[in-house]
């Protein structure tokens, strides 16, 4: 049964994809005490990668954006997966967007703000978190963006 989270989910038009299993040695996400912290997401949907490139050349600063988006609602599966119900998460604590730049591209924080805004559509007040966007100059699989995130539960 899904809870309000995943309905907000669903008003909003979306719903929780799968995790996507990692690319290399690590896990998804892990738990420490009341926090859950993410791997970085990769904007994987159905288990591809749609778009690559950078940022300001071959991706413009709204598809990233949208990219950005894809990359906050993995995460929250990632979330779930070791913390059983979204319902739990008391707060998103921070938010890390890496976005591939092209040389001249200062827009990172315009592009993580798809991440953000998600989380804060999803989660209301409990989506306001503090948050890194660093511009890098390339990703696993010549993604655009990456996004991490850190989520801390209610004690249950």
């Amino acid at each position: 049964m899904a809870g309000a989270v995943e309905a907000k989910l669903a008003e909003l038009g979306l719903a929780l994809p799968d995790v996507v299993p990692p690319l290399a040695s690590y896990q998804p996400a892990v738990r420490s005490g009341v926090y859950v912290y993410t791997s970085g997401q990769l904007p994987m949907v159905d288990g591809t990668l749609a778009v690559t490139g950078k940022v300001g050349a071959e991706v413009t600063p709204d598809e990233a954006k949208e990219l950005a988006r894809t990359c906050a609602l993995n995460a929250l599966a990632a979330v779930k997966s070791v913390a059983g119900d979204l319902d739990r998460i008391a707060r998103v604590v921070k938010v890390v967007g890496f976005v591939a730049s092209a040389t001249d591209f200062t827009g990172q924080p315009g592009v993580v703000n798809g991440a953000s805004e998600l989380l804060g559509a999803v989660l209301g007040d409990k989506g306001v978190h503090a948050r890194s966007a660093v511009g890098v100059a390339v990703l696993p699989l010549d993604a655009p963006v990456e996004v991490e995130v850190q989520v801390e539960l209610v004690d249950a």
